[in-house]
């Protein structure tokens, strides 16, 4: 039986938990038909994880998925010394403390980073190319996922500086605060959104990217979801296919691997997506160089 852990809802990952699904079937197992799973989603409750996770660990179950983030991986970890944990983070889980190395994990977690964090420069540079004028960035992060906010933060505040970029931060952990977010842009007028990685917003692409239309601000993701329902563009590892590989090594693990001994997966296929309409829209021109290393231009 398989424990599934995830900070939002199932209606908002049918992609990546598809992507899972496929990791496992390719190692031999497919749910109902020779595997259980037991999924506990926080409803994008980050403080709900923990108790979540406990539940997963008096339920026995053989190996504890911790999908979509720092928050269920590390809530995972505090959950258990002796179940086995797949995570998928986006920044360096030795940092983290999740393991004791990329190669050699050491204790029950092992999993896939796929790198959100450390595309923080590429994606202002990407961003500069195509909206040249831009000088002022606001950024929204999720305040009750402290951990990620942090990383972002610091990351972001560090490329900016090095680019001459001002940054403004914008908090936001609920519906009612994104709209307030934006209700900012009316008197202060950045030249573009960074959206931080996290899954809530994830979960409220729909939302954001409506209301970035609606105030016709250039967005700026990792994920290429956003960019599917009207963001700008995005640059950052498939997440579908880390999804993929956590699927993978889940079976693995049931098959009797240890996680002390399976390395921690780095990402490396990484995806460039642009929204040609949103950018007329924007009334911005793509250059032909960003048309050309795009994976996809959605028209």
């Amino acid at each position: 039986m398989i424990g599934f852990l995830h900070p939002t809802s199932p209606d908002t990952n049918a992609d990546r938990l598809r992507g899972f699904h496929r990791g496992l079937r390719d190692t031999g197992y497919v749910e109902g038909e020779n595997v259980a799973i037991v999924y506990r989603w926080a409803e994008s409750q980050i403080d709900r994880l923990q108790e979540l996770a406990a539940e997963l660990v008096r339920r026995q179950v053989a190996v504890i998925a911790a999908t979509q983030g720092t928050a269920s991986a590390m809530a995972a970890k505090a959950a258990t010394t002796t179940i086995p944990i797949v995570f998928n983070v986006s920044e360096d889980p030795v940092r983290l403390g999740l393991v004791a190395s990329l190669a050699r994990p050491g204790g029950n977690t092992t999993g896939i980073n796929f790198f959100s964090g450390e595309l923080v420069a590429k994606r202002l540079e990407l961003l500069r190319e195509l909206v040249p004028a831009a000088t002022r960035v606001a950024v929204l992060v999720n305040p009750a996922n402290a951990a990620n906010t942090e990383t972002t933060t610091r990351d972001v505040q560090a490329a900016a500086r090095a680019m001459g970029l001002q940054i403004q931060l914008l908090n936001a952990s609920s519906s009612r605060e994104i709209n307030a977010a934006f209700a900012t842009f009316v008197h202060a007028r950045p030249d573009a959104l960074y959206i931080g990685g996290d899954a809530f917003f994830t979960s409220r692409r729909v939302q954001i990217a409506a209301l970035a239309a609606r105030h016709a601000i250039p967005t700026l993701c990792s994920g290429r979801e956003y960019v599917e329902v009207g963001g700008l563009m995005s640059y950052g590892a498939s997440i579908n296919d880390a999804w993929r590989q956590a699927g993978i090594y889940v079976g693995r693990i049931l098959k009797g691997a240890k996680p002390a001994d399976l390395p921690v997966v780095q990402a490396s296929k990484f995806e460039l997506v642009i929204n040609a309409e949103i950018a007329r829209m924007l009334g911005l021109t793509v250059p032909p160089t960003l048309l050309a290393t795009a994976d996809e231009v959605i028209e």
